[in-house]
């Protein structure tokens, strides 16, 4: 798909959770979240985090050089994880 569109001159890039898949399939341009799947954006109500997956990825978008580049950001589940619940405990979701 992300090629077909690329065809059509728009440039994409993939957020993806799954490194090896997308190493085999090598997408036009990727960020690789290392998070659980299904959580490419991290936790529910971590804005921040949020905008910078989507800053990284506009980034990477006009930055990559090569077709195929894989940018991998820094962050771990387990930080997000706990910044989430942080989150949630400061807007009442959690006890």
């Amino acid at each position: 798909m992300q090629r077909a569109i690329e065809q059509r001159g728009i440039p994409t890039v993939s957020i993806t959770v799954a490194l090896d898949v997308t190493e085999h399939s090598k997408p036009p341009r990727a960020v690789f979240v290392p998070f659980m799947m299904g959580h490419h954006f991290g936790t529910p109500f971590h804005a921040e985090l949020q905008r910078r997956i989507i800053k990284e990825a506009l980034t990477h978008l006009v930055e990559a050089e090569r077709s195929g580049e894989v940018r991998k950001m820094s962050m771990t589940w387990a930080r997000a994880r706990r910044d989430g619940v942080e989150i949630e405990r400061r807007l009442g979701l959690k006890a």
